[in-house]
């Protein structure tokens, strides 16, 4: 059985590939990985081996270390299989929170000084555990990635003394390319003129497996065109603003979303919170916050309307458990817009 192409099976399995293709003495054959499909069809994304280990020591030289990983997250996605490949790279196999009672005898197996990789539902939830936000201080590093990092969680992770570093990345880039906003080496960022973030660099795929169209329509003369936008600041910090298609018109108000998911987090009664727009006879499209937690609609829009105008605010809020999520931790957008 093929656990490469694409990527996926039994955790073990795929390490144990991923340990025989780093190995191989020739070029290999590329990886697939399947993308998590989390606004429409998953796309099967190639990735050649150099570009698997250019981000891997980009990694390393960034972080200023290197050693064993705890694998938290689905191998089968990028963010996974680099756990996998920097631990395998660096000389040891992988600790697998499956195969570990809690998160806390996990991170012990790993020992002090190891690293993880984490999305920022999964950090949020730790870090309200005293016994799991003590095992998180024992890391050298936490990645932080899959969604936006509210700055709210990035000082609970500081005050609790956990070093987290921010990563923006995609199958396409073969993981996390930016870190805490600035790219790793040898990854070049660029603004098109319609606003798209556009990334170069020995870390970028060779194309999506059985469809060269899209292929051609997101790389072009050696620039992956990404569905986010962007700008770069004067000193190169990279600031994602959200995915192009995240800019809704309600009522003939372009609106922000992703701005107004993060006003909403910052709210002192809100746990987690994610904002689309659906499609609405009278507004175009409606906006519509689906919170975790204890806020009214009323509440929802003065909220939002201190810090952004008030056209910005949502229509309706649903009030949620939790967020539905993807296997690899991102909001599940899909069936949030079925909730909505």
């Amino acid at each position: 059985m093929d656990f490469l192409r694409p990527v996926g099976g039994p955790t073990r399995d795929v390490v144990g590939a991923l340990a025989d293709w780093l190995g191989a003495a020739e070029e290999p054959a590329p990886l697939v990985v399947e993308t998590s499909g989390s606004t429409g069809r998953p796309k099967r994304v190639v990735l050649p081996r150099r570009a698997v280990l250019a981000s891997v020591r980009a990694t390393e030289r960034r972080l200023g270390g290197s050693g064993r990983w705890l694998l938290t997250l689905p191998a089968s996605y990028v963010a996974g299989l680099q756990v996998v490949c920097r631990s395998l790279v660096a000389g040891h196999e992988p600790v697998l929170l499956e195969e570990h009672g809690s998160f806390v005898e996990a991170a012990a197996a790993v020992g002090p000084g190891g690293f993880v990789s984490l999305v920022p539902t999964q950090l949020h939830r730790m870090l309200e555990v005293p016994q799991e936000r003590d095992a998180l201080r024992g890391f050298h590093t936490v990645l932080l990635g899959g969604g936006p990092v509210d700055a709210s969680l990035r000082s609970r992770a500081d005050e609790a003394g956990v070093r987290v570093v921010a990563t923006y990345g995609s199958s396409e880039t073969a993981g996390g390319c930016v870190y805490d906003g600035y790219a790793l080496d040898g990854v070049a960022l660029a603004i098109g003129p319609d606003g798209r973030l556009r990334v170069g660099g020995p870390t970028l795929f060779a194309g999506y497996e059985g469809d060269p169209a899209l292929t051609a329509e997101c790389l072009v003369d050696g620039w992956f065109l990404t569905s986010d936008a962007g700008r770069l600041d004067e000193d190169g910090r990279l600031h994602v603003l959200g995915r192009l298609d995240d800019v809704v018109i309600s009522g003939g108000v372009n609106v922000p979303t992703p701005a107004v998911a993060a006003r909403l987090r910052e709210h002192p009664a809100v746990r987690a919170a994610e904002v689309l727009g659906v499609p609405d006879e009278e507004w175009g499209h409606r906006v519509v916050a689906f919170v975790v937690g204890d806020l009214s609609l009323d509440e929802a829009r003065s909220w939002v309307a201190e810090a952004h105008p008030r056209s910005w605010a949502p229509r309706a809020v649903v009030a949620l458990d939790e967020l539905p999520l993807l296997a690899n931790g991102k909001p599940d957008r899909l069936r949030l817009r079925e909730l909505g």
